[in-house]
C-alpha cells in the first residue's frame, strides 16, 4: 500500500464546508485523507492518517 501516493492518482473534491475565500479539497486515501488547497493545488497536500481524520471530522 502507498501511503503517498502520486497526486496525478489522487481524486479530490471539494470540501462541503468551503467557502468562496476558503476553499479546501479533500481525497480518499486507503489510510487516510489528502488535503489541499483548491485555491493553489500545485503547492502540494497534507496527508492525514485514518485515526486523525476520523477525530478532526467528529469535532466539526
Amino acid at each position: 500500500m502507498n501511503l503517498f501516493p502520486s497526486i496525478d492518482d489522487l481524486e479530490f473534491r471539494k470540501s462541503s464546508y468551503s467557502d468562496r475565500n476558503n476553499c479546501v479539497e479533500v481525497a480518499e486515501l486507503p489510510a487516510g485523507a489528502a488535503v489541499r488547497d483548491s485555491q493553489n493545488p500545485d503547492a502540494g497536500y497534507l496527508t492525514f492518517p485514518a485515526a486523525a481524520w476520523t477525530a478532526f471530522l467528529s469535532d466539526l
